[in-house]
């Protein structure tokens, strides 16, 4: 994703929370957490958005026993 610019501005961020941000974002800087924790929101926001779009359009799509022969037949059989 692009940096299409940057704002300044003060928060207040619990500091438990931005260090367990920081833990499992895996960022070195608090700027990079806090980026990173709302670039992946926005985009589980419009995953959310998309699937409530999309959901019930493919009911008849596929089966599981369909998958399941389409995986067999690509399975390549062992040597005899």
């Amino acid at each position: 994703m692009a940096d299409t610019g940057s704002m300044k501005t003060t928060i207040d961020i619990p500091e438990n929370l931005l260090k367990e941000a920081m833990k499992y974002t895996g960022a070195k800087t608090k700027r990079q957490a806090v980026v990173t924790a709302v670039q992946r929101f926005n985009r589980l926001k419009r995953l959310e958005k998309l699937n409530a779009r999309v959901r019930g359009q493919f009911r008849n799509f596929m089966t599981q026993s369909d998958l399941a022969a389409i995986r067999a037949a690509d399975t390549p059989k062992a040597k005899q």
